[in-house]
């Protein structure tokens, strides 16, 4: 079973990763993690300043295929980032697609402007931010509501963080 989670920037999709791992054992693949050893070893024409659309564009060939390759193999995979597309179903047969899972968090325009203070602080929580300047309420707003525009536009699933913070995710 591979595991997709995505969505915008400070949602968790990194923690959720880390709490399917502690609590199932599958392995996770950051792509973050990822886009920066491409970046650093020389291997892309990409920087951390890179769009989204080219990271995306240049990272999700990659990342599909490792995930065809792990279905093959029958074996677990959680993949985290914001380089999944929307539209990732139409790269999978029906036959890939019963063995994954997809999860988009999303957090509504009241959850973040009551929590603003939280997401903050817990953006550390899992990793190491070097630069946070772009975890604005402006920022953090827009790219939330752009998500859920693309989720709803494309039919795909989305995890609507609204009251308390309680994600949680069964495969």
């Amino acid at each position: 079973m591979v595991i997709l989670i995505t969505g915008p920037s400070h949602t968790g999709k990194t923690l959720l990763a880390q709490r399917l791992l502690e609590r199932y054992g599958y392995p996770y693949l950051s792509i973050d993690h990822l886009k920066m050893g491409l970046i650093r070893s020389g291997n892309a024409n990409l920087t951390p300043m890179s769009t989204d659309q080219a990271l995306t564009g240049y990272l999700w060939p990659i990342v599909r295929e490792m995930v065809k390759t792990v279905i093959e193999n029958r074996q677990n995979l959680i993949v985290e980032g914001c380089y999944i597309p929307f539209d990732w179903a139409a790269d999978f047969t029906a036959d890939y697609r019963k063995e994954i899972r997809y999860c988009c968090l999303v957090m509504s325009e009241t959850y973040i402007k009551a929590r603003y203070a939280d997401i903050k602080k817990h953006a550390n929580a899992i990793e190491t931010r070097l630069d946070d300047a772009d975890c604005t309420l402006e920022a953090l707003l827009r790219d939330n509501q752009e998500t859920l525009d693309q989720c709803r536009r494309y039919g795909t699933e989305y995890c609507l963080i609204d009251g308390e913070y309680l994600v949680d995710f069964e495969p």
